[in-house]
């Protein structure tokens, strides 16, 4: 629909050369769209690689298997698109009216989508990684389109690069589709304007160095179908001899031979944890009697959370409405408890009992449903505001930025969340103290890496994740699933570890889901809960369970626990809703009515009432540090981050370099060749090509980068770290550098080799405006990222405003040409405004006579609508919409949060 109606029939016309540039435009427009559009394929390929090669490791099936059925399932759904757009755009564009002319172009469209298909998936394939298959898509996709015979013309092509043409299958599809148009009966008169006597569609074909035979249309159709089958083959063959990259993790010699002592040190210390199962209190004007245990040298309030009748629940899903009145789902009925200091309380359930549910709830972690019910710490209400400055949250997914070391990442949290009081001295003694209680002293400069891929392993994540919350010095501390995913052993050393952190004087809660007996035993109260959100126990677990089991065993018709049987499984199939509809009784019910609720109701008020002399904790402002301080340490974590990622800079600097010594060489000596038309758009294709393709891969490659630090950040916000203004101005900050320092290794090099004027104000302003550009199309990226829900849909919609800002800026139709209802998607379009500066900056100026008798100036002003003095505004646009996308992505960041609980 946008190509029709930007090159609409009535502004479309068959008089001269430039009338058959448009319509070249036009053709070569709807071929980059089918290019493009199987960038898609890159990403999905890379997506499936991992269940792929699981399944052809185990013999499922061949490589040559999937492959075919992948390529086939994609011919009808392509010939159906490119169905519908040459259907839209043939008649109104004004192409030949003839019907047998259309399905040539419709074939020729289906065969470049399906080659271009076949082409990224293969190089999906070969890149394995998302980032990596970004650079060899975005490099082939440049190198298709630059030589594809529009760009730079066919004879204008230097004898070094003069084989690509014919191993581009893109070469081929346009000089098919210009034959099949630019020889049919609208071209076949001759004009009076030239002195040839060939007619005008053979004059418009010639422009651009293309064949001008019609067996070239049906060449072009034989090539398409042998480049098809050859990337198919290609992308069975990387599928079937490629392996997965591999990256190492961390393995530390010896840090898992320690005893863990598990059952001992629950045996001996038994009757010393009861001792400080104490009602906190906050001394006025006594600091020392805050908590400070095994030599820690920050001291913190010991902080009970009391809550009492706590209900949550969530709008009832459409689904479920039928037959059902109520509009809400309960998914916590009345829960009521109190947690206490040196308590190491697990908080059970089957699953959908609301585990989890409660804890989010009382750390203040949901983002969406309705709460009712008190929450008090230490008898105060809770302040969700300042909630976060005492408390911790380890959750299941250990989800920590990949590319800084430990040590780094608990410098990191400990200078955010610690009082702006505590020296930077102090502040490092802390941490090493906490490093050493959770055991990672020997882990401080391994790279905490991605889950399951690189770096940590999942049970050195885990403790990463305990010491990243210590750090905060925090009172109350919520574990979410920390024994999840673990063996034996390991689960054993994070047990030891929580261990270790409860055994200082903080309060500590625990989801958990079945632990093995040895792990059960680390705690020291249940509190257990039912299907429907409903606590059925709440208490003591003993020694091997005995509390607990003498509780269960009380209850008539339950039976005894075998010898030797693990108490948790034994009491979560005791209390089944299924046990409770065999026995007619209510598990729920029995808990209120006994000895252990009346006490527990009793503890709950006594904890709910502030101790005397004590006061309420009162924070003067929301974040622990100030504003410049909060924004100097999230650009600290950037640069560390950045600076060890390779595979974004190294390889965005390698794609640069590659991409300068490709456009350098192809357009060889061509900036200061302006005798005719056809040189002057050389050094314009230049341009353009170098704006859009630099400027797609630096969006498409920041994706996934800032994907996965935006799962970081909503941790992070929840901690209440930081505003995420200063997150997103450090993120913002920290792209300046390394753009410019692309900008300047792309502009050296292809200005030297391409032979623009050598003056300093000329040079100056190509580097301005390509640094802009690429900082731009950075920018665009980070905002797409944060705006969408993953990187895969981030970059399918960053993709299809790559076609909209390639149509409308300025190369493929000009300004002058638009019609007059687009006029406004040009000013709009950032490549538009940057086009149209390095255009003037280099030729705006020049009064050289080209050979059709009009001054270089003069030709780009009636051409393109290019004006010297309106350079500045150019300047100020591409620098304003640098400014937009950085806005609007501080803005989505601030209030977006597709992480939803």
């Amino acid at each position: 629909m946008l190509a029709s109606t930007v090159f609409l029939r009535t502004h479309m016309h068959h008089r001269s050369v430039e009338d058959g540039l448009v319509y070249m435009g036009a053709l070569f427009t709807a071929l980059c769209v089918q290019t493009l559009y199987g960038l898609f394929e890159l990403t999905l390929t890379v997506v499936k690689l991992p269940v792929f090669y699981k399944q052809r490791d185990i013999h499922l099936f061949p490589a040559w298997a999937y492959a075919i059925p992948t390529w086939l399932l994609k011919v009808p759904v392509t010939f159906v698109e490119c169905a519908v757009y040459v259907t839209m755009t043939y008649y109104t564009i004004g192409y030949e009216p003839n019907i047998h002319r259309m399905f040539r172009q419709l074939l020729i469209f289906t065969l470049m989508s399906l080659t271009s298909s076949g082409l990224f998936r293969f190089l999906g394939a070969c890149g394995r990684e998302q980032v990596i298959a970004n650079i060899y898509g975005s490099f082939a996709a440049t190198i298709l389109i630059l030589l594809g015979g529009y760009v730079i013309s066919r004879n204008s092509i230097k004898i070094w690069w003069s084989w690509v043409p014919w191993v581009s299958p893109m070469m081929y599809a346009y000089n098919a589709v210009v034959v099949s148009e630019f020889l049919g009966p609208n071209w076949r008169h001759v004009t009076n304007s030239t002195e040839s006597t060939e007619t005008l569609g053979v004059q418009v074909i010639k422009s651009h160095g293309l064949f001008q035979e019609q067996k070239w249309y049906w060449i072009g159709v034989g090539a398409l179908v042998a480049f098809l089958f050859l990337y198919n083959l290609l992308y069975a063959a990387a599928l079937s001899f490629l392996n997965p990259i591999r990256k190492g993790q961390t393995i530390v010699a010896g840090l898992e031979e320690k005893p863990t002592n598990t059952t001992e040190d629950n045996t001996s210390t038994h009757e010393e944890r009861e001792k400080i199962k104490m009602t906190p209190a906050m001394p006025d004007d006594n600091p020392s009697e805050y908590g400070k245990k095994k030599g820690m040298v920050l001291p913190f309030p010991p902080l009970s959370i009391v809550f009492e009748d706590i209900k949550y629940s969530v709008d009832m899903p459409k689904e479920l409405r039928k037959g059902v009145q109520e509009d809400r789902l309960m998914l916590l009925k009345g829960a009521s408890g109190a947690f206490r200091p040196g308590v190491l309380t697990a908080l059970m359930g089957v699953t959908g009992a609301g585990k989890t549910t409660l804890m989010d709830v009382l750390a203040g972690r949901k983002t969406g449903g309705y709460i009712d019910g008190s929450i008090s710490i230490s008898g105060y209400p809770k302040k969700a505001e300042t909630f976060a400055r005492i408390s911790g949250y380890c959750e299941q997914n250990d989800i920590h930025s990949p590319n800084v070391t430990v040590h780094e990442s608990l410098i990191y949290s400990a200078w955010l969340r610690l009082p702006k009081e505590i020296d930077s001295n102090s502040r490092e003694m802390f941490i090493e103290e906490v490093m050493e209680l959770v055991e990672l002293t020997s882990l401080r400069n391994a790279l905490v890496g991605l889950p399951r891929v690189s770096g940590l392993s999942t049970e050195q994540r885990k403790r990463l994740t305990i010491a990243v919350e210590l750090v905060a010095n925090p009172s109350i501390i919520f574990m979410d699933e920390p024994t999840s995913g673990l063996d034996a052993r390991a689960a054993a050393i994070v047990m030891r570890t929580i261990r270790n952190t409860v055994d200082t004087g903080r309060t500590v809660v625990c989801t958990i889901h079945q632990p093995s007996i040895d792990i059960f035993d680390s705690f020291d109260e249940l509190f257990l809960m039912k299907r429907g959100g409903e606590e059925i126990y709440f208490g003591p677990i003993g020694h091997k369970g005995t509390e607990l089991i003498k509780y269960f065993e009380s209850i008539p018709g339950i039976a005894k626990i075998k010898d030797g049987y693990n108490p948790a499984t034994w009491m979560l199939e005791v209390s089944t809703i299924a046990q409770e509809a065999a026995l007619g009784i209510n598990f729920t019910e029995i808990y209120h009515n006994s000895e252990l609720y009346r006490r527990n109701k009793s503890l709950i008020g006594e904890l709910s009432t502030p101790p005397p002399g004590s006061r309420d904790l009162y924070f003067p402002t929301k974040y622990s540090q100030s504003f410049i301080t909060q924004w100097l340490a999230c650009l600290w974590k950037q640069h560390n981050s950045y600076w060890r990622n390779p595979s974004y800079n190294a390889i965005r600097y390698v794609f640069t370099t590659l991409l300068a010594l490709v456009n350098g060489t192809i357009f060889w000596n061509l900036g200061d060749k302006r005798g005719s038309i056809q040189q002057l758009l050389n050094a314009m294709g230049s341009m353009y090509t170098a704006l859009m393709f630099m400027g797609m891969q630096n969006s498409q490659v920041v994706l996934p980068v800032v994907d996965t630090e935006r799962t970081v950040f909503y941790r992070e916000k929840f901690a209440g770290m930081y505003s995420a203004l200063t997150y997103a101005m450090a993120q913002v900050v920290i792209e300046i550098p390394y753009t410019f320092a692309q900008a300047i290794l792309y502009s050296v090099l292809v200005y030297s080799m391409i032979g623009f004027q050598w003056t300093a104000v000329k040079f100056i302003w190509y580097i301005f405006f390509t640094f802009f550009t690429l900082l731009c199309f950075t920018y665009y990226g980070i905002m797409v990222s944060v705006m969408t829900p993953n990187a895969h849909v981030g970059s399918v919609t960053a993709a299809a405003t790559y076609s909209l800002w390639n149509i409308f800026a300025g190369f493929l139709i000009t300004r002058p040409r638009l019609p007059k209802w687009y006029k406004w998607t040009y000013w709009s379009d950032p490549v538009a405004w940057a086009l149209y500066g390095l255009m003037v900056s280099q030729f705006g100026d020049v009064d050289d006579i080209m050979d059709n008798g009009v001054s270089v100036k003069d030709f780009i002003r009636e051409y393109s609508g290019y004006k010297h003095s309106f350079l500045p505004f150019a300047a100020i646009a591409i620098v304003g919409f640098c400014i937009v996308f950085a806005t609007s992505f501080a803005f989505a960041i601030k209030i977006l949060n597709f992480q939803k609980r």
